[in-house]
Protein backbone atom coordinates (compact mmCIF):
# COMPACT_ATOMS: atom_id res chain seq x y z
CA UNK A 1 0.00 0.00 0.00
CA UNK A 2 1.06 3.36 -0.54
CA UNK A 3 2.19 5.46 2.37
CA UNK A 4 3.67 8.78 3.06
CA UNK A 5 5.28 10.17 6.73
CA UNK A 6 4.27 13.57 7.78
CA UNK A 7 7.11 14.99 10.21
CA UNK A 8 8.34 18.67 11.24
CA UNK A 9 12.57 18.34 11.64
CA UNK A 10 14.84 20.77 12.29
CA UNK A 11 18.42 21.64 10.01
CA UNK A 12 20.47 22.26 13.17
CA UNK A 13 23.17 23.00 10.44
CA UNK A 14 21.11 25.66 9.16
CA UNK A 15 20.36 26.97 12.73
CA UNK A 16 23.98 27.15 13.82
CA UNK A 17 24.37 29.44 10.47
CA UNK A 18 21.53 31.65 11.21
CA UNK A 19 22.84 32.21 14.72
CA UNK A 20 26.43 32.65 13.77
CA UNK A 21 25.36 35.67 11.28
CA UNK A 22 23.32 36.86 13.96
CA UNK A 23 26.09 37.24 16.18
CA UNK A 24 27.91 38.94 13.54
CA UNK A 25 25.26 41.26 12.93
CA UNK A 26 24.68 42.13 17.19
CA UNK A 27 28.86 43.25 16.92
CA UNK A 28 28.03 45.96 13.84
CA UNK A 29 24.69 47.31 15.49
CA UNK A 30 25.01 50.98 16.70
CA UNK A 31 22.00 50.82 18.71
CA UNK A 32 23.15 47.82 20.88
CA UNK A 33 26.54 48.97 20.84
CA UNK A 34 26.76 50.01 24.41
CA UNK A 35 24.13 46.81 25.34
CA UNK A 36 25.93 43.49 26.87
CA UNK A 37 23.63 41.30 24.50
CA UNK A 38 24.43 37.72 24.16
CA UNK A 39 23.08 35.18 21.77
CA UNK A 40 24.11 31.54 22.36
CA UNK A 41 22.91 27.77 20.82
CA UNK A 42 22.53 25.20 22.78
CA UNK A 43 22.74 22.34 19.83
CA UNK A 44 22.36 19.39 22.88
CA UNK A 45 19.20 21.14 24.86
CA UNK A 46 17.77 23.06 21.08
CA UNK A 47 17.51 25.78 23.11
CA UNK A 48 18.64 29.29 21.53
CA UNK A 49 19.42 31.48 24.24
CA UNK A 50 19.55 35.41 24.51
CA UNK A 51 20.53 37.62 27.54
CA UNK A 52 20.53 41.77 27.53
CA UNK A 53 20.59 44.25 29.88
CA UNK A 54 16.70 45.41 29.10
CA UNK A 55 13.93 44.18 27.68
CA UNK A 56 13.93 46.12 24.80
CA UNK A 57 17.24 44.39 23.69
CA UNK A 58 16.12 41.60 24.29
CA UNK A 59 12.82 41.69 21.29
CA UNK A 60 15.95 43.46 19.34
CA UNK A 61 17.87 40.08 19.60
CA UNK A 62 14.53 38.49 19.11
CA UNK A 63 14.30 40.52 15.45
CA UNK A 64 17.77 39.86 14.77
CA UNK A 65 16.89 36.21 15.05
CA UNK A 66 14.04 35.86 13.45
CA UNK A 67 15.44 37.85 10.59
CA UNK A 68 18.13 35.64 9.77
CA UNK A 69 16.46 32.31 10.58
CA UNK A 70 14.23 33.49 7.45
CA UNK A 71 17.80 34.13 5.49
CA UNK A 72 18.57 30.91 5.96
CA UNK A 73 15.36 29.72 4.44
CA UNK A 74 14.34 27.97 8.14
CA UNK A 75 10.69 28.23 8.54
CA UNK A 76 10.49 31.07 12.16
CA UNK A 77 7.65 28.66 13.51
CA UNK A 78 10.71 26.65 14.81
CA UNK A 79 11.38 28.58 17.26
CA UNK A 80 8.94 28.60 20.66
CA UNK A 81 8.57 32.14 21.16
CA UNK A 82 6.28 31.75 23.96
CA UNK A 83 8.39 31.54 27.05
CA UNK A 84 8.83 35.24 29.01
CA UNK A 85 11.83 36.59 29.50
CA UNK A 86 12.95 36.11 33.42
CA UNK A 87 15.80 38.28 35.44
CA UNK A 88 19.05 37.19 36.46
CA UNK A 89 21.00 39.58 38.32
CA UNK A 90 21.71 42.44 35.75
CA UNK A 91 20.37 40.61 33.14
CA UNK A 92 17.09 40.14 31.07
CA UNK A 93 17.12 36.60 29.88
CA UNK A 94 14.94 34.73 27.57
CA UNK A 95 15.32 31.02 25.98
CA UNK A 96 14.03 29.86 22.62
CA UNK A 97 13.58 26.47 22.56
CA UNK A 98 13.89 24.39 19.22
CA UNK A 99 10.63 22.23 18.42
CA UNK A 100 11.56 19.36 16.52
CA UNK A 101 9.59 16.22 15.83
CA UNK A 102 4.99 16.76 15.54
CA UNK A 103 3.84 16.68 20.05
CA UNK A 104 1.13 14.19 20.84
CA UNK A 105 -1.68 17.09 20.92
CA UNK A 106 -0.58 18.57 17.09
CA UNK A 107 -0.33 15.11 15.70
CA UNK A 108 -3.64 14.46 17.01
CA UNK A 109 -5.10 17.83 14.96
CA UNK A 110 -3.61 16.23 12.15
CA UNK A 111 -5.20 12.93 12.38
CA UNK A 112 -8.56 14.27 13.28
CA UNK A 113 -8.15 16.53 9.86
CA UNK A 114 -7.75 13.61 7.48
CA UNK A 115 -10.74 12.14 8.77
CA UNK A 116 -12.28 15.23 8.44
CA UNK A 117 -11.59 15.13 5.15
CA UNK A 118 -13.37 11.85 4.59
CA UNK A 119 -10.74 10.79 1.79
CA UNK A 120 -9.84 7.04 1.42
CA UNK A 121 -6.21 7.28 3.59
CA UNK A 122 -5.99 6.13 6.91
CA UNK A 123 -3.67 7.86 9.73
CA UNK A 124 -1.61 6.25 12.24
CA UNK A 125 0.65 8.46 15.07
CA UNK A 126 4.11 7.23 15.38
CA UNK A 127 6.32 8.66 17.67
CA UNK A 128 6.79 11.61 16.24
CA UNK A 129 5.66 11.60 13.10
CA UNK A 130 2.17 10.84 11.19
CA UNK A 131 2.00 8.13 8.92
CA UNK A 132 -0.87 8.06 6.21
CA UNK A 133 -1.33 5.13 3.93
CA UNK A 134 -3.80 4.45 1.25
CA UNK A 135 -4.60 2.17 -2.04
CA UNK A 136 -3.79 5.32 -4.44
CA UNK A 137 -1.01 7.21 -4.75
CA UNK A 138 -3.44 9.67 -6.18
CA UNK A 139 -5.21 10.19 -2.87
CA UNK A 140 -1.98 10.64 -1.15
CA UNK A 141 -0.69 13.56 -3.03
CA UNK A 142 -4.17 14.97 -3.10
CA UNK A 143 -3.73 15.00 1.31
CA UNK A 144 -0.52 16.49 1.03
CA UNK A 145 -2.07 19.09 -0.89
CA UNK A 146 -4.75 19.66 1.33
CA UNK A 147 -2.57 19.78 4.31
CA UNK A 148 0.23 21.96 3.08
CA UNK A 149 -2.93 24.59 2.86
CA UNK A 150 -3.66 23.96 6.33
CA UNK A 151 -1.88 25.60 9.29
CA UNK A 152 -0.62 23.40 12.28
CA UNK A 153 1.27 26.49 13.57
CA UNK A 154 4.74 24.04 13.26
CA UNK A 155 6.30 23.05 9.76
CA UNK A 156 5.26 19.92 8.01
CA UNK A 157 7.79 18.26 5.65
CA UNK A 158 6.27 15.03 3.89
CA UNK A 159 8.95 12.02 3.39
CA UNK A 160 9.08 7.92 2.06
CA UNK A 161 7.28 8.02 -0.19
CA UNK A 162 5.92 4.78 -1.28
CA UNK A 163 4.00 3.13 -3.70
Amino acid sequence: MPSFDIVSKTDMQKIDNAINTAKKELINRYDLKDETCEIDLDKSAKLVKLAAKQDMAIKTLVDIVLSKFSKQQLDVRTLDLSKDTKPSGKLVLKDLPIKDGIEKETAKKIVSFIKETRMKVQASIMDDQVRVTAKQIDDLQDMIAKLRDKDFEIPLQFENMRS
